[in-house]
């Protein structure tokens, strides 16, 4: 597993990481001037298209982590994957 630097990557811009084994994607999260790698969502596993009931239970079960806003990892996955 390669190393992040942290320096090198944008902020709030998420990329997947293929040779991570558990998470498939990583972001750096910058907000209030703070800034935090965040690796999120469950490898080789696609969300669920908009409206469904796989998707609607995710947003339901994780909406108090969603709210947190940037610096959670349940953001940037209902971002990015649902």
């Amino acid at each position: 597993m390669a190393k992040v630097d942290k320096s090198k990557m944008k902020c709030n811009k998420p990329r997947s990481t293929p040779n991570q084994p558990k998470k498939s994607h990583v972001v750096k999260a910058c907000e209030g001037g703070k800034e935090k790698i965040i690796r999120f969502g469950q490898q080789g596993v696609k969300g669920s298209p908009k409206g469904s009931a796989r998707n609607k239970s995710f947003k339901a079960r994780h909406a108090k982590n969603i709210k947190k806003g940037k610096m959670s990892a349940a953001y940037w996955a209902n971002k990015v994957k649902w």
